[in-house]
């Protein structure tokens, strides 16, 4: 039986009060009450081994008890799931929740911040009905930092939507991957994120984005690409000193430094400086790749962007371009998983369609890697990345109670997770489209 409720949100568009009307998430008003979810298998993730059958008890938004079988305390809530696998809320570690398909330049420069906004709403929504209840929005690309109100306003529980780690614009170099560098220059178009060209304009950066709300760094190390007789070239944007400044000044305010950086050197001086992710990765050299595993810093493919662009190019010769980068990127990937370089799951969601970004398991899986060493790496490493070790990513005592459910076996079948028919984040029933409420 659903339970809904209403909540009236108040928002403030163009110096006009606007009144949405919207109907709360079921269970949003039983947060005081006890759940016991069952289902016929539980995916321990430390161990990537499927318990059976499974049971999770929740009290409010926190993990109370978990295994194959937990207490069912007295005016309990039990939701059985059936023929399902529990498992924790899945994690994107890259983001964008201010861009949909279509040509990206032309978003920035022709849609405003407020209508850019709503659609980072609906994304938001669309990536946890998806199962995605934890992610870091990389970067609003030119929306500053709206992506704070956005994050506010989920975690006040006016809309529906993931935990968000955000960065409010990119920070990048004069000139650099995200300049607008294709418009005429004598219209000044503003650059889809924050210049920094010294290692002291990066930290007046990451402080004025830190109080708008940002709660990580992302910074632009690499770009534009290309394939040059089959070899991957890629210019870098800043020195390994300059990002150490970045890093060092994170660390101050207590976050945390994700890098786009496709290539060598770039990648190396990402390693050197200690970033927490290296995104793209396209290119690692046998340095670099002893460095990451020796700090235990992840490597974040995003295959489906890849694979999404080579599908959906504006021309034949764009798409042999495409295809030659993935064909490129999928070789320099095996390489990575036999030398031991920590891995983590993000899609770069958002030039594709919000909520299918599940893909991104499956391709890592297809290119080299097994499921459960895949399920680790966005569990384990991506709650790590979003500095919510301890919090999110397994199903354990004390734990958020973020769970989702999946039909089948994801250790047999990792494209399990692109069907998620239960939703649960914070001890809140979001999506439930399996099993039964009593």
């Amino acid at each position: 039986m659903k339970r809904y409720g209403w909540l009236v949100v108040v928002a403030v568009v163009g110096g006009c009060a606007v009144v949405l009307a919207q109907e709360a998430p079921a269970g949003a008003k039983m947060q005081g009450r006890a759940i016991v979810l069952h289902a016929a298998r539980l995916l321990d993730v430390s161990a990537g081994k499927i318990v059976a059958p499974g049971e999770v008890l929740v009290e409010g938004e926190r993990i109370v008890a978990a295994g194959t079988s937990v207490e069912h305390p007295a005016g309990a809530e039990v939701i059985d799931l059936g023929d399902t696998t529990l498992m924790p809320g899945l994690i994107d570690a890259h983001v964008h929740l201010f861009l949909h398909p279509g040509a990206e330049d032309l978003q920035t420069v022709e849609e405003s911040v407020p209508q850019r906004t709503i659609i980072a709403t609906l994304a938001a929504k669309a990536d946890l009905m998806a199962g995605f209840t934890a992610e870091r929005d990389m970067g609003t690309e030119g929306a500053g930092s709206a992506d704070t109100a956005v994050m506010r306003a989920i975690d006040e529980g006016l809309i529906p939507g993931p935990r968000l780690r955000i960065s409010g614009n990119a920070v990048d170099i004069l000139g650099g991957h995200e300049d607008a560098n294709r418009f005429n220059p004598a219209q000044h178009v503003l650059s889809n994120a924050d210049y920094a060209n010294t290692a002291d304009e990066i930290e007046a950066v990451i402080r004025e984005q830190h109080k708008q709300g940002s709660t990580f760094v992302k910074m632009y190390e690499t770009g534009p690409d290309s394939m040059v007789k089959g070899e991957f070239h890629t210019p870098y944007q800043y020195t390994e000193a300059q990002l150490q400044a970045g890093v060092d000044e994170a660390a101050r305010l207590g976050m945390n430094v994700g890098v786009h950086a496709q290539g060598e050197p770039g990648t190396l001086y990402a390693a050197q400086a200690g970033v927490a992710s290296i995104d793209h990765a396209t290119q690692l050299s046998d340095e670099t790749m002893r460095l990451m595993k020796e700090k235990q810093i992840p490597a974040v493919p995003t295959f489906t962007i890849f694979e999404y662009f080579a599908e959906h190019a504006a021309s034949p010769e764009e798409a042999a371009r495409e295809h030659k980068m993935l064909e490129y990127k999928i070789h320099e990937f095996k390489r990575q998983v036999t030398a031991g370089v920590p891995m983590a799951v993000g899609s770069d969601v958002g030039p594709f369609p919000h909520g299918t970004q599940a893909k991104e398991l499956e391709l890592m899986v297809q290119y080299g890697m097994t499921p459960a060493a895949v399920l680790q790496a966005d569990y384990l490493n991506g709650a790590r990345i979003l500095r919510w070790q301890g919090q999110i990513g397994e199903l354990k005592a004390g734990y958020f109670a973020d769970v989702v459910a999946v039909p089948g076996n994801p250790l047999e079948d990792i494209t399990a997770v692109e069907r998620v028919g239960f939703v649960m984040k914070g001890g809140v029933v979001y999506r439930q489209g399996l099993g039964n409420r009593d």
